[in-house]
């Protein structure tokens, strides 16, 4: 008896590997997003939204970059805006965990193959997805609403009722690392630079952006190694060496993003601001360019200098497992330690006395070139087809595209269909990993016998000798 049509998707569904899952369910979120965006009902005039800036929204909406081709609240009505912000903690959770998640929650059973995906999702490898998966979504939904809670004592003064509304959407946005703002009613392109005098909306949405982005994995482990043992009067267990080093590393990009940002912009976006305010300022554009988008500051008025040091940060992102983008923090460390462990003549890559093993040093290599080769790729692009614009500009552009930050420098309404829909690609790209792509279009190769190694041959060939250096 042949298959239904119904049973052969099953059965497809059910052989497709984990990673190309979780890229083929973010491209249709992108679709059904762009479908949506694309309709009169979402946007305020009532009117067909441009293709290519309804899939630009809906790809920056769900790989919660923030980059938008014009003002979130001027274009879209309240239905655009309910769609946007569901993109946005779809994306930021991922499709996977989402899912799995409720089905956690709900006591529902996991079979082998939900575990494994929810795993590949979250980051948890051998970890206790069951587990993790109730933590996430669990402290995704505390952290919004204490989030919307204390935007709400600033924001319904000043806003009335609709301000309930705007401190839901901005603490989503945030804690998602999106940068999407509704602010537009008042303050329409401005972002956060209204409220930078404000440490309540500042300090708030910066606590969330590093919550968001420190990784569900490092949360997990915090809570049951250290928070829970302290409540119940039990002993502590050390910290894993990858919590420990998002930790740390987080807090030395945060506090170095402050100081040179501070000393740059001091006589320059902040010079009219008081030293507290400046401070402040300082302090939330590290936060932000850790994949977050909000801008406190003209980022157009910046020094060249200033906006080097955000592309930096903006390339490194976030940490392994969490709302945010970039090559990830592990993946920078991993650099940086291969790097210093070179030139110490070391035979391995050792970092606080652990060796690393080579197929993570591998994994880091190849993550890190490919973004650069992609920011590269797609920043000539736009250079191409903008002349007007920088070199500096069109960089920031495409890294804040490839690391999901969603800062810009005022270009992104600006540039042509052509561009966007490369910056729309090179989200996506971002947002599940160019190492995932490559696995999910391509076949594995698990290193030898037939299917590994060379495939002109079909076996591995002895050790080749390369000079490097």
């Amino acid at each position: 008896m042949n298959p239904t049509l119904s049973e052969r998707l099953i059965h497809r569904m059910k052989e497709t590997p984990p990673v190309r899952f979780i890229v083929i369910s973010f491209a249709i979120i992108i679709t059904l997003g762009t479908l949506l965006l694309w309709l009169p009902v979402t946007s305020r005039n009532f009117a067909f939204t441009h293709p290519v800036d309804a899939f630009f929204t809906a790809a920056s909406a769900t790989c919660v970059t923030g980059l938008v081709p014009f003002d979130t609240w001027t274009h879209w009505n309240g239905f655009g805006q309910v769609v946007i912000i569901l993109l946005i903690q779809i994306g930021g959770l991922g499709v996977s965990s989402i899912t799995s998640g409720f089905a956690v929650l709900m006591r529902k059973k996991m079979g082998l193959r939900e575990l494994w995906l929810a795993s590949e999702s979250a980051n948890g490898d051998s970890l206790d997805v069951r587990r993790l998966l109730g933590i996430i979504l669990r402290f995704t939904l505390i952290c919004e609403g204490v989030g919307a809670a204390l935007l709400m004592i600033r924001f319904i003064p000043e806003y009335g009722a609709y301000g309930i509304w705007i401190s839901i959407f901005t603490a989503i946005s945030g804690f998602c690392n999106a940068g999407f703002d509704v602010f537009g009613i008042k303050y329409p392109g401005q972002n956060m630079i209204p409220y930078v005098n404000d440490p309540l909306v500042c300090l708030t949405v910066a606590a969330l952006i590093i919550v968001g982005g420190i990784g569900f994995v490092v949360v997990n482990e915090v809570y049951y190694n250290q928070i829970r043992p302290r409540v119940l009067r039990q002993s502590r267990r050390r910290l894993s060496l990858h919590s420990m080093t998002c930790i740390t590393f987080t807090g030395v990009l945060l506090l170095f993003g402050t100081v040179v940002l501070f000393c740059s912009e001091y006589n320059s976006t902040m010079k009219d601001m008081h030293f507290l305010t400046r401070l402040n300022a300082s302090f939330f554009q590290s936060v932000s360019a850790r994949t977050a988008g909000f801008a406190s500051v003209d980022i157009a008025a910046e020094h060249d200098f200033s906006k080097i040091i955000t592309i930096l940060l903006m390339f490194i992102g976030a940490c392994p497992g969490s709302t945010g983008g970039g090559i990830k923090v592990t993946t920078f460390v991993v650099l940086a330690s291969t790097t210093f462990s070179v030139f110490r003549g070391c035979d391995g890559v050792v970092f606080r006395r652990h060796r690393i093993h080579r197929h993570i040093v591998y994994r880091a290599i190849a993550i890190t070139l490919a973004a650069f080769a992609l920011v590269c790729v797609v920043t000539g692009i736009i250079l191409t087809f903008n002349e007007e614009l920088g070199g500096i500009d069109a960089l920031f552009e495409a890294v804040s595209a490839f690391a999901t930050v969603g800062i810009s420098a005022g270009v992104t309404p600006t540039l042509d269909y052509v561009s966007k829909v490369f910056l729309g690609l090179l989200m996506f790209i971002g947002r599940v990993g160019p190492v995932s792509l490559a696995l999910a279009i391509s076949v594995h190769c698990s290193g030898g016998g037939a299917r590994g190694g060379d495939r002109r041959g079909g076996a591995v060939l002895p050790e080749g000798k390369l000079i490097v250096g």
